[in-house]
């Protein structure tokens, strides 16, 4: 006679569950499926389809939204209402964590990482892998805040400015080749330096360095009263 025991068959059930990630990632996603919906009903003081008095607004509809998490990605109908003023406060570790995580591809881009690769970490990390486009996506904004950057007005004067540079491997054209690259820096008159422009050059040269000056004039430098810099016959 085959003895039972009860507690082991507990703990067993307990790890088949666990141990089934399709099952905990319906778990969870029904869990915070509710929870968006408790909170639609708590932000309206009314449930669906329910006449109250007090009703502060109707819902319209909902729009999908994927959470990655650690169980897999949830496919959310995150609810909305007529007004729009509704905003759940679920998404906000998820938003800090997908920030940081577009931070990290963002420096992969930087680093010369290829989409390959990116689609391959990305996989690893996360169990999410980013679609060629979503990760050309990441790289134009950052493409676009850089040359925001480097094209801003300068509004202020810089009395003081340190003209370097230094040299950097850098692919164009797919050709790797050491370029050099040319960095201004203010000082205002509260001593707080900022960095006014970074641009690439093939090289150091008379040509390049008046280039990258007439375009520190063209965006508003003013006020300048002492350079510092290497020996520059210009």
């Amino acid at each position: 006679m085959t003895k039972r025991e009860g507690k082991s068959e507990t703990i067993d059930l307990k790890a088949l569950l666990t141990g089934d990630e399709d099952y905990l990632r319906a778990m969870v996603e029904a869990i915070v499926q509710a929870t968006l919906e408790a909170e639609m009903t708590e932000a309206l003081g009314a449930a669906k389809g329910e006449r109250s008095a007090g009703r502060l607004g109707y819902r319209s509809g909902y729009y999908g939204r994927s959470l990655i998490t650690r169980v897999g990605t949830l496919e959310l109908r995150v609810p909305q209402d007529r007004q729009g003023r509704f905003s759940t406060a679920l998404f906000e570790r998820y938003q800090r964590s997908e920030k940081a995580l577009v931070g990290a591809l963002a420096e992969m881009y930087v680093q010369g990482v290829s989409t390959r690769k990116v689609k391959a970490i990305t996989e690893e990390l996360c169990g999410h892998e980013f679609s060629a486009s979503a990760i050309s996506a990441i790289n134009k904004s950052l493409d676009e805040s850089l040359r925001a950057f480097a094209e801003r007005r300068l509004g202020e004067a810089y009395p003081y400015l340190i003209l370097d540079a230094r040299y950097e491997r850098a692919r164009e054209a797919g050709v790797i080749a050491s370029q050099a690259v040319l960095v201004a820096i203010g000082v205002d008159w509260e001593g707080r330096r900022q960095v006014l422009a970074v641009e690439l050059a093939n090289r150091e040269s008379r040509s390049s360095w008046r280039d990258f000056l007439l375009g520190l004039k063209r965006r508003g430098l003013f006020g300048v009263e002492f350079v510092v810099s290497d020996d520059h016959s210009d």
